[in-house]
């Protein structure tokens, strides 16, 4: 054996001095190869009070927290998302999601902040319909047209949540069953949104429903992006991504007319990663924006691809999976406006984008769209994934 102490020093004093030498730099590396296997941060799901409706129902607030910082807040009160905070490249964590600070703001909520949309998402033409020769009539709440359920659709009721934790996952289950007729729907409809966070920092959104007589169901969430932050700016230089080949063109009350159109040559050609507001120049001259439903390439059939938008200064990703057909592109123009919003930020220009993953718009009246029919006995399903990363 090679002896690296002096000949003077003895077996057992040498032992202990390699012991003090070795025994310091052993422990630091087997705590640094401890700290890589430990995760960042405390995964878990925490419940507490929120506000009070007028009639004295509680409405509670949910933060499901995954390890790596990604924290989510959901309260049950329209199973609306009040905040999503996302690390950026450098670890920093922002909340790219638009809302308010309190309930009563959200039950004032117009524009839908971050809700869950039903019990059919986006328009149906002049709130008509008609089902197995039956007309059904609809609250006129978009004139000249029905929007997202009605005067007081989904995102204005209260949801029974049940939080479940996992090894790399929490979940908010949330539950409301929607009355024969209410807002002028047929059917008793149970529905389900079941909010997941996991350690891959993806955000999945599971949707249930079952009916015992024959509607039209589509449900949609409409939350409002900004990876920059929330009321960080305008996201027209946020570069978008969409997996769809055509998009339905609609009249002056946007509804489709019933075709299905190739986005190439046009102002809604996002097949290749362009800025969102990159031909704001001649687009909608009275209102620039996009309020379009995009035809996804995926076909509704299986979770597939939709859009990714990248923020080029933070390096925040975000993509979209689902197995819905469409895709509704909205951006916002909130230019001057002066309602404060979170954390007292005034929203201005445009300030985030949506993308709403949905059934198309009017699909009940359009016999050539993708059926939004849920009868008896069948269980509607469907699914979005809200992936981020950076680069």
């Amino acid at each position: 054996m090679c002896k690296i102490y002096p000949r003077w020093i003895g077996k057992a004093a040498g032992r202990r001095l390699l012991l003090s030498l070795f025994f310091p730099l052993l422990l630091a590396m087997l705590v640094a190869q401890s700290s890589v296997a430990q995760p960042e941060g405390q995964m878990g799901i925490e419940k507490k009070a929120y506000g009070k409706l007028a009639d004295g129902t509680q409405i509670d607030l949910y933060t499901l927290t995954n390890h790596h910082g990604l924290v989510c807040k959901i309260i049950n009160f329209g199973a609306i998302i009040t905040e999503l905070h996302v690390p950026d490249r450098n670890g920093k964590t922002a909340d790219v999601v638009l809302g308010y600070d309190d309930l009563n703001s959200y039950r004032a909520n117009y524009s839908y902040f971050g809700a869950t949309l039903g019990r059919v998402a986006n328009r149906i033409a002049k709130g008509k319909f008609t089902l197995d020769g039956k007309t059904y009539t609809l609250a006129i709440n978009n004139p000249p047209n029905h929007l997202h359920g009605g005067i007081h659709g989904f995102d204005k009721k209260v949801w029974q949540a049940e939080p479940t934790t996992g090894n790399d996952s929490v979940s908010l289950r949330l539950t409301y069953t929607s009355p024969d007729g209410e807002e002028g729907y047929p059917g008793n409809l149970k529905s389900t949104v079941t909010y997941t966070l996991n350690d891959k920092n993806e955000l999945r959104m599971d949707y249930e429903a079952t009916t015992d007589k024959a509607t039209p169901v589509n449900l949609s969430n409409h939350t409002y992006w900004n990876l920059a932050g929330a009321g960080n700016g305008e996201v027209l230089d946020q570069v978008l991504t969409l997996a769809a080949d055509n998009y339905t063109p609609f009249d002056a009350t946007l509804i489709p007319t019933g075709e299905i159109a190739p986005v190439k040559g046009t102002l809604l050609d996002f097949t290749a990663p362009t800025p969102i507001g990159a031909r704001f120049g001649g687009f909608m001259d009275h209102a620039p924006g996009y309020d379009n439903n995009f035809v996804l390439n995926g076909g509704g059939k299986k979770l597939a691809f939709a859009a990714r938008v990248i923020e080029r200064r933070s390096g925040r990703v975000l993509e979209v999976w689902t197995d819905q057909p469409g895709v509704q592109l909205y951006t916002p123009n909130y230019h001057d406006n002066k309602t404060p919003m979170k954390h007292g930020a005034i929203y201005r220009g445009y300030g985030a984008f949506c993308l709403e993953t949905q059934a198309f718009p009017d699909t009940i009246n359009h016999p050539n769209f993708p059926s939004c029919t849920l009868r008896p006995g069948e269980t509607y399903r469907r699914t979005t994934l809200w992936r981020f990363s950076t680069q």
